[in-house]
């Protein structure tokens, strides 16, 4: 994330494009007068020109040609700024959109039914069901939600292994039916303490307490869910690999488009600032990027593939209801404790590369100088930049007025 000196900061044009740049100044101003200003730091030392420096311009010359040369006045509407000293980090800043978490393409789970008989109860779109907790009931048994990525496909008891007896060990020590002293939470293995395990759950549903699982029994999706959409009705005939329902999990999740070119700078980890839609903002972390570019909306000017990063609120309840709610996020990439910081708008590039900054005396003296400095990180969403050289902590650098 950081930038070296001879480098040109995020979004700076190429050598070529600064020429041509150059050969627009020279044209502009055979057709009109130029304004003196403050960054012709020396008079016939070559042509003022532009960069665009992470977001903000950035006057280029070359101000060691002569080595009387002094800095120029401050009569042109510039002022000074004090170098400081402190933290300073890099955002990403994009729109969002915040909603449940569910498939890695945004689809819904689809609750698939291996039960036979007939639909006494469904839940209704926007019901919670919490793992563990009946899903729905045909011939008014109910079927179970085991919180879990494989989903059922055969019947489960004693002597079975597999990922999905592995989630079944999971739920039944974090929801109290057996203690970890007495079932592994991560065996794939189906012993009697399991069989134990599910007798007790049997018991809470009400249902015969077997100590295993048939087929139809349970479902296994990544929970707690919220349906989105019942697909089948009380009094219907529940048939095997019939879908009964759609769903999200209830896990809040915001959902940034990214730029390609932007992919490597965000990390699995970053934290992240989520302003909502009423202005409030919460915490979250960067809990997973895609790999996949998605082509953008031709409908929108902006039509290019795109990156989706997914972020977990860290305080969820701050969300509330919101479902496909806009929001703003920025997303901190990178960050130093302790920087010398200056405003980007204080840097004056040298066509030989590398940048100086203008120190001046805020008592209004005239000992100004140009000081070489070394750019370090920039903090594109402030306009800040870690510099380090013959600086202090109390200087005052040189920048346009405001």
């Amino acid at each position: 994330m950081s930038t070296e000196v001879n480098e040109a900061p995020s979004g700076t044009p190429a050598a070529a494009d600064a020429a041509d740049a150059a050969q627009g100044v020279l044209a502009a101003d055979r057709r009109k007068p130029r304004r003196r200003g403050r960054r012709k730091v020396l008079a016939g030392t070559g042509v003022l020109v532009l960069l665009a420096a992470a977001g903000v311009a950035v006057a280029v010359t070359n101000p060691f040609d002569d080595g009387n040369a002094q800095p120029a006045s401050s009569t042109d509407g510039t002022t000074l700024v004090a170098v400081r000293e402190g933290p300073l980090s890099t955002q990403v800043t994009q729109s969002g959109t915040l909603s449940y978490a569910a498939l890695s393409d945004g689809t819904p789970y689809a609750v698939v039914n291996q039960a036979k008989g007939v639909y006494t109860w469904v839940p209704g779109a926007g019901t919670e069901i919490g793992c563990g907790k009946a899903l729905y009931r045909v011939d008014e048994k109910p079927v179970v939600l085991i919180c879990g990525g494989t989903p059922a496909y055969r019947a489960l008891s004693v002597g079975d292994e597999g990922r999905e007896v592995r989630a079944l060990n999971e739920n039944l020590v974090k929801l109290g039916y057996a203690e970890r002293s007495e079932l592994d939470p991560r065996s794939d293995y189906y012993g009697s303490e399991t069989a134990e395990a599910v007798a007790e759950l049997q018991d809470e549903l009400g249902v015969a307490e077997t100590g295993r699982l048939d087929l139809g029994d349970a479902v296994f999706l990544p929970g707690p869910l919220l349906v989105t959409k019942a697909t089948a009705k009380a009094g219907t005939r529940a048939a095997p690999g019939a879908q009964t329902a759609q769903a999200t999990s209830a896990r809040r999740q915001v959902t940034v488009e990214l730029d390609p070119g932007q992919q490597s700078q965000v990390k699995v980890g970053d934290r992240a600032q989520i302003t909502l839609p009423d202005n409030r903002t919460t915490p979250g972390k960067v809990t997973r990027i895609g790999t996949v570019a998605k082509s953008g909306d031709e409908k929108q000017e902006s039509s290019g593939s795109t990156i989706p990063v997914y972020i977990t609120l860290t305080r969820p309840k701050d969300a509330g209801k919101l479902d496909e709610a806009p929001v703003q996020v920025q997303i901190t990439t990178d960050g130093v404790e302790k920087a010398l910081i200056v405003p980007v708008t204080a840097l004056m590039g040298r066509a030989g590369g590398g940048y100086v900054v203008e120190v001046g005396d805020p008592a209004g003296g005239q000992g100004r100088r140009l000081v070489p400095v070394t750019l370090g990180m920039f903090d594109n969403d402030n306009g800040l930049v870690q510099v380090s050289g013959p600086l202090s902590v109390g200087d005052h650098v040189v920048v346009p007025a405001s």
